[in-house]
């Protein structure tokens, strides 16, 4: 059975006080928490490592990378390696984010590298994916994320997706307010695990957690949770407020 997974992408927010006062107020709220519920929380770099430890005190919270680099070492100033990420406990990585394919010109070729180095190295990938605006307006959605799957990860073998997550993100309802309708976010979802069903079978596309990532929000979380091919959410503006955080994480 796959478990639930609620996913904060903090971004470029929080310094080091500010980071560790809500994920000590995040941890505060999770006792009861079911088994089958993952939290997890990406901090930007410089606040991975006190992140962690007070992670380490409430094991329930998880604590993954924003990006990592396709290399192992090298000349590349700025940029983090997977084993630098494992040398401090992290192993699991956020990539293809729309905002750095957009804002880093991040493409399927660079990506699949990344994925590549990640699996190497047994890291788990929380992969995004999604549509554009005019991509939905004009109807070319599924061909859209039928595409960007298909170039970076239906390459892989089976037992790469154990450590694969999903996270569908359309690109038109982050950090704009819009939101895709449960709906709109099941049809999407059940679209991607039919997909996989189509170039694996059954098996891997039923044990691959599907997110849903655009402006989840307390007052729309349950219902968008309760969508029988949604497994949870990838979450951004609303992971940097505590009690925001906690009520979507008891939604789900």
């Amino acid at each position: 059975m796959r478990k639930k997974i609620v996913a904060g992408n903090w971004k470029m927010n929080l310094n080091k006080e500010a980071s560790l006062a809500l994920v000590n107020g995040i941890s505060d709220g999770l006792p009861g928490l079911s088994d089958m519920v993952r939290v997890i929380v990406a901090p930007p770099f410089v606040n991975i490592p006190y992140i962690q430890d007070a992670s380490n005190r409430n094991a329930r919270v998880e604590v993954a990378a924003q990006n990592m680099h396709f290399a192992e070492s090298g000349a590349y100033t700025g940029e983090v390696a997977a084993d630098m990420l494992q040398a401090i406990g992290i192993n699991t990585v956020i990539l293809g984010h729309s905002e750095r394919r957009e804002y880093f010109k991040e493409d399927a070729h660079l990506l699949t590298k990344k994925v590549e180095q990640a699996l190497e190295h047994k890291m788990e990938v929380i992969f995004c994916f999604g549509e554009k605006l005019e991509d939905r307006q004009g109807g070319n959605h599924f061909d859209i994320v039928r595409e960007q799957l298909s170039d970076s990860l239906f390459h892989l073998n089976d037992v790469d997706w154990d450590n694969i997550i999903l996270a569908y993100e359309p690109v038109w309802a982050i950090g704009t307010g819009e939101t895709a309708s449960p709906e709109q976010a099941q049809e999407m979802h059940a679209f991607i695990r039919n997909l996989i069903e189509q170039h694996y079978d059954d098996e891997v596309a039923d044990r691959v957690s599907i997110l849903y990532g655009g402006s989840v929000k307390p007052a729309n979380a349950k219902e968008i949770f309760s969508k029988p091919d949604v497994d949870g959410g990838l979450i951004g503006g609303a992971s940097l407020k505590t009690e925001d955080f906690l009520a979507i994480i008891n939604s789900i």
